[in-house]
């Protein structure tokens, strides 16, 4: 009886050593990325959240452009990710005065998955109590949002 314990203690020992190495051996599953600390990290230097600017057009109301352009958020994430990967006046939605006020921003140098977790959290801003559409809501002639 006491051979037959330690055979089966020795088996159940070999087998998770067997697991762990098996599991260890595997390739790692990347996490996703937390979009506020990759803004927190590398926006946060220029953008603020919310009013008063940096050096760059605060979140909010960037976001909250992109929800009056956009119907869906898979929509506004995909363009945003466009416009961080290659910036460019055609594809920015901010009001034109704001280009001139802080230019062009670079081409961001960030991985699909941290650009798409940045710009996820950037859309999730723009719910933010007290913005959204004006009360023009976009019918004036004054032509702040861009369209491509």
């Amino acid at each position: 009886m006491k051979h037959l314990k330690s055979l089966t203690s020795a088996g159940l020992a070999l087998g998770m050593s067997g697991l762990f190495t098996a599991l260890s051996s595997m390739p790692a599953i990347a996490a996703v990325p937390d979009g506020k600390a990759v803004f927190d990290r590398n926006c946060s230097v220029c953008h603020s959240v919310m009013p008063p600017p940096k050096s760059a057009p605060p979140i909010v109301p960037i976001a909250s452009r992109y929800r009056q352009q956009y119907p869906s958020r898979s929509q506004g994430v995909a363009r945003m990710v466009s416009f961080l990967k290659s910036p460019s006046k055609e594809k920015v939605l901010a009001d034109p005065q704001a280009i001139t006020r802080f230019g062009l921003m670079p081409p961001m140098q960030l991985s699909n998955a941290e650009l798409n977790a940045v710009a996820g959290w950037v859309w999730d801003q723009g719910n933010a109590k007290g913005w959204g559409p004006g009360s023009g809501a976009g019918k004036g002639k004054g032509g702040c949002i861009q369209q491509q």
